[in-house]
């Protein structure tokens, strides 16, 4: 209950929540700590989560049927574990073998064209036969198309809002049936409409799950562009679908091609791309609603560290104020990556980092996915 507290509560998102875990040994450490934290980065008055508030939302979880999964804890995606802001605790529904499954993402436009959902059916049927998950997010168009053929061999849509909101609401008998026979998962809380900040931070975790992402239709200024993006910083494949030249919905495919994503006409293409999978599979089974008990200190992960930069010859470390402002000296609105603000500054690690951490919760800095830090935009 204490990481639901701590991962809900102000100010606090994936990236915070690792580096508070790191820095204090359980999130019930954390918590305590969390206040002087908070008040250090300018932030009067500042009080986690109410552990009420926590409990409620556990209980609504409960009574829907859905299960919290932790980082680092059993049932949670091996593949989305990795990534750089993995979600600290996901709400899911359903079968709890697909969260193991080897997955591939196929995305796409929500007007789609009737050439393009007939595509995402035949490529969504064919992977699923072929022992892959199917991992979309439940849009209408592509994201439906993919999930509806997938289904009885395997789908996994992530939602933008509670695991118990369905959106947008034509699709929420196709949810309803991947809640029996696929897999919802969701990072927000139980109850939350989503809004438009919200369905980024589900694309990365759509791309995040999968092996490689395919983008089938596709706009310029596309969602599906944002998936494929955080794919290519989360290390996956990405793979695209042309089409005409003259036809808006392509454009967004034709441009991931023209910057090197590999065409693919069908699922064979697709196939012949990735690793082979294991023999052994996972058991299936049902998610019943039960907690899955936060790891051991020991077993619980820690967010990875580059080196610390030499020290012969460094100067003593700054104070707390001087060291933000050496911070926000080098971050503009561009994002740079995390380990280059640590080897410039030529300071250990876990200073720059605790540093960091307190911009953040004063919002100075603003995180990006794949560990890259700017000021906000």
């Amino acid at each position: 209950m204490r990481w639901l507290q701590l991962i809900r509560s102000h100010k606090v998102g994936p990236a915070t929540f690792l580096r508070l875990m790191a820095a204090h040994g359980d999130a019930g450490q954390a918590l305590l700590a969390l206040p002087d934290v908070a008040r250090a980065a300018g932030l009067r008055d500042y009080r986690p989560l109410d552990p009420l508030m926590a409990e409620r939302e556990y209980a609504a979880g409960r009574r829907i049927g859905a299960r919290l999964l932790f980082l680092g804890g059993p049932g949670y995606p091996p593949e989305l574990a990795g990534i750089a802001d993995p979600p600290p605790v996901l709400w899911a529904r359903g079968r709890a073998a697909l969260a193991g499954r080897p997955a591939v993402a196929l995305v796409g436009a929500r007007n789609a064209s009737s050439l393009g959902l007939r595509m995402a059916r035949a490529m969504a049927g064919d992977l699923g036969r072929a022992g892959h998950a199917v991992v979309s997010g439940l849009a209408r168009g592509i994201d439906a198309a993919a999930h509806e053929a997938a289904l009885e061999h395997g789908t996994i849509a992530v939602l933008a809002g509670g695991i118990d909101v369905f959106y947008p609401s034509e699709n929420a008998a196709l949810a309803g049936r991947i809640a029996t026979d696929g897999l919802l998962l969701s990072e927000q809380p139980v109850g939350t409409q989503p809004r438009a900040r919200h369905f980024p931070r589900r694309n990365r975790i759509v791309s995040g799950l999968a092996r490689a992402v395919v983008v089938i239709e596709a706009a310029a200024r596309s969602g599906s562009l944002i998936t494929a993006r955080n794919a290519l910083d989360q290390g996956r494949e990405v793979l695209a679908v042309p089409g005409h030249p003259f036809e808006p919905r392509s454009g967004g495919c034709n441009m991931l091609l023209r910057d090197g994503a590999t065409l693919v006409r069908d699922s064979r293409d697709v196939l012949e791309g990735l690793p082979p999978l294991q023999a052994a599979t996972r058991g299936e089974g049902t998610y019943t609603g039960q907690s899955v008990r936060p790891l051991p200190q020991a077993d619980r992960p820690v967010t990875p560290r580059p080196d610390d930069p030499p020290r012969t010859g460094a100067p003593p470390p700054p104070e707390a104020g001087e060291l933000s402002r050496r911070i926000l000296d080098r971050l503009g609105v561009t994002p740079m990556a995390e380990d280059d603000l640590v080897r410039e500054l030529r300071l250990p690690t876990e200073r720059v980092l605790a540093g960091v951490l307190d911009l953040e919760l004063s919002g100075m800095v603003q995180r990006h996915s794949g560990g890259r830090l700017s000021k906000p935009g």
